[in-house]
């Protein structure tokens, strides 16, 4: 164990927070970052209609959903064109690469335009299954504004600045848009459905178990290293958005809801992630009561943030990161959780969220009935707390005995 921490700590954690700041990396997780007030918007107004359903006389607000949620997917054409020129130093190109980026990602989702002029598209297509089509209409178009930032055409030449600036931004953006009408007007590519073709192994294996816990098992290895899990944002929020609208769009069709790797599940419910990421709700509870001094008030000092499924400040004053006595059993609830959840959502035990409600910091188990609109979440909740706190237990009180020996030998030399 000592090997492998000292690996972990000396070489792989480096590396990591390395690869996070790469600017491909860094740009599409500030993306999905930025984003998340349009998604809490549609939230909002899904929480809304949870109590429109008892009261139908309110008025509907789904058209805020529509413009919202609904255009996910040209949000993050433009974002992540504008966070990958901010990221790669090109900030004169901020707002016209993340413009450019919009012009493409309309083109990509092939609209037609008839005779008449009349400009015709699959509406859905703006919204949470475009957000990795405009991942890629993105990347796209900041491939070419850097090109062009790196070369500097008329970069020595005595005209002036401004229309050397209009020169510079004119050639990626004609090059962007020229592209992308030669591939879908003149060969006529539906580069929509191309994309999602490509992405669709890797969103099919996240909505597989195997998929489902390796995702919420990378995402909390990482998390005990001290990366955050918004590392993943690039990965997770395809799928898990994509997911959640094939959900809602299931159900109104008057099918089932069948996706489980959802924000819902996974976040909202407050199972799975039972105060915060790990499921650190119960060892926060042991230390409440702990008989070392230091951890009880470390404990009872983030309770409260706990009770919200808000674990930073345990995560780093217990702490969490980079102990191995507290990550491993950790580790272990990243894989229990979801296995729990999965199989009483699948076996039907559990009703699968099928609204979109991504505010995860409304304390379990009231999150869990409103998500899954299923009293029977109480009792998943019961036993998935029983679980965790066995799981931490014999981990915190090794961790315990080690603390008090410090603060008896603290307060012998002192």
């Amino acid at each position: 164990m000592k090997r492998f921490m000292n690996w972990l700590t000396n070489s792989f954690t480096p590396t990591m927070n390395k690869f996070s700041q790469k600017p491909v990396v860094a740009a599409l997780s500030s993306s999905m970052q930025k984003i998340i007030p349009f998604i809490l918007t549609g939230s909002c107004i899904h929480l809304y209609n949870v109590l429109r359903s008892t009261i139908p006389a309110l008025p509907n607000f789904i058209r805020i959903i529509n413009f919202s949620f609904g255009m996910l997917g040209l949000l993050t054409a433009f974002m992540v064109a504008n966070q990958m020129m901010e990221k790669l130093g090109h900030t004169q190109y901020t707002i016209n690469a993340g413009l450019t980026a919009i012009s493409v990602f309309i083109m990509f989702i092939k609209p037609v335009i008839d005779a008449n002029g009349m400009f015709s598209v699959e509406f859905n297509r703006f919204g949470p299954t475009g957000i990795i089509v405009g991942i890629a209409a993105g990347y796209m178009v900041s491939i070419l504004f850097h090109l062009v930032g790196r070369l500097n055409p008329l970069g020595d030449s005595s005209l002036p600045d401004f229309v050397i600036g209009w020169v510079q931004n004119i050639i990626p953006i004609i090059t962007s848009i020229g592209l992308t009408v030669f591939f879908t007007f003149y060969l006529n590519i539906d580069l929509f459905a191309l994309v999602l073709l490509a992405f669709s192994p890797i969103q099919n294996f996240g909505q597989t178990l195997p998929g489902f816990v390796l995702l919420i098992f990378l995402m909390t290895f990482f998390y005990t290293l001290g990366i955050s899990h918004w590392l993943w944002n690039g990965v997770k929020t395809p799928i898990f958005m994509a997911g959640i609208a094939a959900n809602i769009a299931a159900v109104e069709a008057g099918l089932a809801p069948m996706n489980i790797a959802t924000n819902e599940a996974v976040f909202t419910a407050g199972l799975i992630t039972m105060g915060g990421m790990g499921a650190t709700l119960t060892l926060n509870l042991l230390m409440c009561f702990s008989k070392s001094k230091s951890l009880k008030t470390v404990g009872r000092l983030t309770i409260l943030p706990s009770i919200f499924n808000i674990n930073e400040p345990i995560m780093y004053s217990a702490p969490i990161v980079m102990n191995p006595l507290l990550m491993v059993p950790m580790w272990i609830n990243s894989i229990t959780g979801p296995l729990v959840v999965w199989f009483t959502m699948r076996s039907g035990l559990l009703n699968i969220p099928s609204k979109m409600i991504q505010v995860g910091q409304i304390p379990a188990p009231l999150s869990s009935v409103m998500i899954t609109e299923d009293l029977r979440a109480i009792l998943v909740y019961v036993v998935l707390f029983l679980i965790y706190l066995a799981t931490w237990y014999p981990f915190f009180k090794v961790y315990e005995k080690q603390r008090i020996a410090e603060e008896q030998s603290e307060a012998l030399n002192g």
